[in-house]
Order: structure tokens, then sequence, then C-alpha cells
């Protein structure tokens, strides 16, 4: 069983999310690339907490975006498929972030997460933002 979701307002979960997002995309001379997808996973981990925290929804504290996103799914309805498309940030949040777990995460992988963080940070904003009005 896990524990409650904390008590903090989605928008602060969404402000994590971008600072998250900042750091991925900061890239700055000597960061592995595979921190900076760590960070990129950090953040559509806590974007789409953020939605869960709004819904009410209880959630495990854990990195896979499949767990979340299903729970999210199953309280709301349907994902956009691009959305489902941010499982595959999972594989940044352990094994890639150890020396010899992996292997290194190449150029377009990095952007590619880089996009998917984006896409579920904004998908979430508007999901906020629909839901306040």
């Amino acid at each position: 069983m896990s524990e409650p979701p904390p008590l903090e307002d989605a928008r602060e979960w969404i402000s994590r999310a971008r600072s998250d997002l900042t750091l991925a995309r900061a890239k700055p001379d000597g960061v592995y690339l595979e921190d900076l997808c760590f960070h990129a996973q950090q953040s559509a981990e806590k974007a789409i907490k953020a939605l869960l925290i709004w819904h009410g929804i209880q959630f495990p504290y854990v990195y896979d975006l499949t767990a979340l996103l299903t729970l999210l799914e199953k309280a709301t309805g349907d994902l956009p498929g691009s959305i489902r498309q941010a499982e595959r940030l999972t594989q940044f949040a352990v094994e890639m972030r150890y020396p010899g777990a992996a292997p290194p995460v190449l150029e377009r992988e990095y952007q590619q997460a880089i996009k998917l963080a984006e896409e579920v940070l904004n998908w979430a904003e508007k999901q906020l933002k629909s839901a306040q009005r």
C-alpha cells in the first residue's frame, strides 16, 4: 500500500516539472545526456502526478510512467496517443543513470526525450487550465 499523495497543490508539481524540463534542456558542458534525460523523465512524471493530484487520485511514488498514465486514464478516460508515448521516458529513470548499465544515450534519443517531456508538460498545463475555468 502506498502513502497518500502529498497535500501540495497541483500547481507546485507543475512548477517542479517545469524546473526539471529547464534542467534537461540546459545541456551544460560535461553533463551526461543520461542525466539530462533523467530530468526529462522527471518533468513528465511530475506533470502526470500534478494531474493525478488535481483529480484526487492517490498514486504510488514510482518512476513508472506507464503505471501513472494508466491510473490517470482509468480516472479520466482516454489519453492522447502522443501522451502515451511518454511511457518511453521510464527507461531514463533508473538504469540509464548508472555507468555500464545501458548503452550511452545518443543525441537523437536526448532530443526525443525533451520533446516527449515538453508534450506531457504542455498537455498537463492545458488540462489544469481548462479545469480551472
